[in-house]
């Protein structure tokens, strides 16, 4: 057998995929696709398979050198079955990834929740080395969290520990893609953050953002970053207003699991450190004296390649 497996990680926007040597975690080379989830999931389905194709290929590297794929999927899984349940950021239903991805490239397929993966990515070779108990919270089309108790990753009683970005902060609020109202997901994700800026720019607020988005023609973190940088008053509202709600969640975890150790990861995590300064600033002030005062909060030290490199590991978990 090799130390060469497959990492996917199934977002709401981008697919990624990794050769990973999981002896020592090492990306060997990637391949990057937007998931186009408005086609629909045998789209999405096709261009997984496309992604991981094309990283074997840059990898220069045989499909006969791969021992397993794995692939962290943004929703909730059945992880014996490797069926993806629910992904309302993907509209994606009762999709049988294992079955189709074995039948296709003929070796062993594992299917685990996508921040669940890197959390285990994180444990294994970032900045959860050497905790115990600790919580990776991830920020980008919506918000989840892994958690690790006693060094393992902890499920729940029916698998879906960790649903943070389902928590609620107010209330009879906003309408939230998984049909609730009032989640975090719907106040501080950068789907939320993105909403709120459009709707701002549709009653005819003046932002920078208009111009780049029209230039790019699709909206990213990296735009609400040029626009901060830029100083502009939409984005900085907007961006202020949902570190508000994901440091009062960030403090319900302190407060409620006690944990030595806060990753935090994610698209708008990693574009924009000033949503990270005062998610972080404030989370703190908004906790309990006791558990926040030995409380380490971190970036995700693989970044992007937390969930690649974790979902690389699933066959480890789950053989």
């Amino acid at each position: 057998m090799s130390n060469y497996s497959i990492g996917v990680d199934l977002g709401g926007t981008k697919i990624l995929a990794g050769v990973v040597d999981t002896n020592n975690g090492t990306v060997i080379d990637s391949a990057k696709k937007r998931t186009k989830k408005e086609r629909g999931k045998d789209i999405i389905v096709q261009r997984i398979i496309e992604t991981i194709e094309k990283a074997i290929c840059k990898a220069q590297i045989q499909l006969s050198q791969i021992d397993s794929i794995g692939i962290g999927a943004a929703g909730q899984v059945d992880r014996e079955k490797g069926i993806l349940i629910a992904a309302p950021n993907l509209d994606c239903y009762d999709v049988e990834l294992k079955t189709i991805l074995e039948n296709h490239f003929n070796i062993p397929v594992y299917v685990g929740n996508d921040v669940e993966v890197a959390t285990l990515g994180e444990m294994r070779f970032g900045s959860g080395v050497g905790y115990d108990n600790f919580v990776c919270i991830f920020v980008g089309t919506g918000i989840g969290s892994g958690i690790v108790q006693n060094g393992k990753i902890y499920q729940g009683s029916s698998g879906t520990a960790g649903e943070i970005g389902h928590i609620i902060v107010d209330s009879g609020g906003r309408l939230c893609q998984c049909g609730g109202h009032g989640c975090l997901e719907a106040y501080a994700s950068r789907t939320a953050i993105e909403k709120k800026i459009l709707a701002s720019l549709k009653k005819g607020h003046k932002s920078v953002i208009s111009e780049v988005i029209k230039e790019d023609g699709c909206f990213r973190s990296k735009h609400i970053k040029y626009a901060l940088d830029a100083g502009d008053d939409i984005a900085m509202n907007c961006i202020t207003e949902a570190a508000e709600y994901l440091s009062s969640g960030l403090a319900t975890i302190i407060n409620f699991y006690n944990p030595q150790l806060i990753i935090l990861g994610g698209g708008l995590i990693e574009a924009i450190d000033f949503f990270y300064d005062i998610s972080v600033r404030k989370a703190i002030a908004k906790s309990l004296p006791t558990p926040s005062r030995n409380i380490k909060i971190e970036k995700a030290a693989l970044q992007d390649f937390s969930g690649i490199i974790g979902a690389a590991l699933l066959h480890q978990v789950y053989k």
